[in-house]
């Protein structure tokens, strides 16, 4: 499968976005600064589901969670547990590879303050819903916070009340996947210890199991 199916890099939908984009473009003429594109293997059985593209990292680099300090702990884990050929994600051309394993966010564009508007998430829900339709059946999808974890049920046509967010509660969703939810990985939740290493290690233990 070609994964730019699931995304237009030439998306505009979202006037307050754009906007935003063009005039950090302005700021910063060496960032990507446009909608960041799914990044990792076609044929995922996993797929990480984070909330948008941070300043200055995957805004920046074009890569999800890549030169941002939310990568960090994500690319730790995804090679610690086999889904990665490297522990860390720096850069477009550090060789970086993913197994069976695809990022991408619920909202594809940098928010100002990192804060998508509703109107903003359902704009984009349709890219994350042809990127679950895309997966085989007994994926799991890993929602990274509240609003990742809502915009996937909203991606599966499920109502908000028939699944609430809990750091490693299994959720089963259409075609026999399963929704797994993590505490985001942002410098906030690990500086403030609401979410360790050992807590997103356990969150890919219950992937692990969940994919045999």
């Amino acid at each position: 499968m070609d994964l730019k199916q699931l995304f237009d890099q030439d998306c505009r939908r979202c006037k307050r976005l754009d906007d935003f984009l063009c005039a950090v473009k302005q700021q910063h003429p060496e960032y990507h600064a446009r909608p960041v594109a799914p990044f990792g293997d076609a044929d995922a059985r996993l797929l990480v589901v984070g909330l948008a593209p941070g300043l200055h990292g995957a805004n920046a680099t074009g890569r999800p969670f890549t030169g941002d300090y939310a990568g960090l702990l994500l690319y730790e884990a995804l090679y610690e547990f086999g889904y990665s050929n490297q522990p860390n994600s720096v850069s477009l051309d550090d060789g970086l590879k993913l197994k069976m394993c695809r990022i991408t966010n619920a909202v594809k564009c940098l928010p100002p303050q990192n804060k998508p508007l509703p109107a903003e998430i359902s704009q984009c829900n349709p890219y994350l819903a042809a990127e679950l339709a895309s997966l085989p059946e007994h994926a799991v999808i890993l929602a990274l916070g509240t609003v990742a974890h809502q915009a996937v049920l909203k991606a599966c046509q499920l109502k908000p009340g028939v699944a609430a967010f809990k750091h490693n509660a299994q959720h089963p969703l259409p075609g026999s996947r399963t929704l797994v939810d993590s505490y985001h990985t942002s410098r906030y939740n690990v500086q403030t210890r609401r979410l360790t290493k050992d807590m997103v290690g356990d969150v890919f233990r219950t992937i692990g199991e969940l994919l045999g």
